[in-house]
């Protein structure tokens, strides 16, 4: 494994400076994040020609992440994804959240994001571990906890995404990276030649605002069904309920990993060859096909469209608070919060 590498990433707006650490194993494979949202910024990964390539989204510069709304390769937190009504209840004290979404819903945890601001860094030859101080409500959230986030790269073509925080009050956690992928390569168009694999049975079926109804809907003989290797693009704009509300894919499917850290889904860049196996202890994944992405000024000069990248964002199930037969979100006071994800990287042979 080579060293880690930092350099200076830019100045933001109030003149504080943000780093940017670069790890590369021996395998030639670099990865870049920022002190600044603690962001994924670049994955250059070899493709069947030995040839770097970034595969996901980003911008050339702090100044990029601190504008942008993208959430480009971010930690997302308190809470990933929706909450109905923006409030929830725990031990019967009602919290109150930011209604950022149709004047109505809270949607990854209002509008003072993580990814928004500077995180403290510890760091190693194989790893960064970014760590952000969340006083006891914030953003809404009951409880004070430091939020550990970590990459790891390993000599395995691996990314290893660990999550970690002990809150002193009951509250919900539910981390997720936002990170968009195109194994292709970040500037090279549509995703939808991408052949997918994805281990889930269900998915959460969602209303108009993208609210889960509580019913877990089987895939078998629709749209969402990709237990075999399925192009994204083959049933993205079919005439199907999820796939009209969603405008494509942007749902939660249910996975079969009863906890554990296991292989949930296989993505295969078309051009590239490259492959990215995705492992989570997880219960649910997010897929989300980039439907609202327009004209979005990223890194190397490349403007991102719509479709042009795809989030796989491992997680608690959307608005799981209120929905009894979903896994709980809720940490208890005093007891550890801690989740792995691994992106792992291959050609196709």
């Amino acid at each position: 494994m080579k060293n880690l590498t930092r350099q200076s990433f830019g100045v933001t707006k109030d003149g504080k400076q943000a780093c940017l650490y670069t790890l590369e194993n021996s395998a030639g494979m670099k990865i870049s994040m920022t002190d600044y949202g603690a962001a994924l910024v670049s994955v250059q990964v070899p493709d069947y020609q030995e040839e770097l390539r970034d595969v996901v989204t980003g911008y050339e510069s702090v100044t990029g992440y601190e504008e942008g709304n993208a959430s480009f390769g971010a930690p997302v937190g308190r809470c990933a994804n929706r909450i109905a009504g923006a409030s929830f209840e725990i031990n019967g004290q009602v919290y109150e959240l930011t209604k950022n979404e149709r004047e109505k819903n809270n949607l990854h945890s209002g509008n003072d994001f993580y990814n928004k601001r500077f995180w403290e860094v510890q760091e190693s030859d194989t790893k960064v571990t970014f760590i952000l101080k969340s006083p006891h409500m914030d953003q809404g959230f009951p409880g004070n906890l430091d939020m550990h986030v970590t990459y790891e790269l390993t000599e395995q073509n691996e990314i290893k995404m660990y999550y970690y925080a002990v809150p002193d009050k009951d509250t919900i956690i539910n981390m997720t990276n936002h990170s968009y992928f195109n194994l292709n390569g970040h500037q090279s168009g549509s995703i939808e030649k991408h052949r997918l694999w994805l281990d889930s049975d269900y998915f959460t079926r969602a209303d108009e605002e993208s609210i889960p109804t509580g019913e877990l809907v089987e895939v078998t003989g629709t749209p969402m069904d990709f237990r075999t290797f399925t192009r994204i693009g083959a049933g993205i704009d079919a005439n199907y309920e999820a796939t009209v509300l969603g405008c494509g894919y942007d749902h939660n499917w249910v996975l079969k990993n009863d906890g554990m850290l296991k292989k949930v889904a296989e993505v295969k860049g078309d051009q590239s060859k490259i492959v990215m196996d995705i492992f989570t202890d997880l219960p649910g994944m997010q897929i989300y096909t980039a439907n609202f992405l327009e004209a979005e000024k990223g890194k190397e000069g490349c403007v991102y469209e719509r479709r042009s990248s795809v989030c796989f964002e491992t997680q608690y199930f959307p608005d799981a608070i209120h929905h009894e037969n979903f896994i709980s979100p809720v940490c208890k006071a005093n007891q550890a919060y801690h989740t792995t994800t691994v992106f792992r990287f291959r050609v196709e042979k």
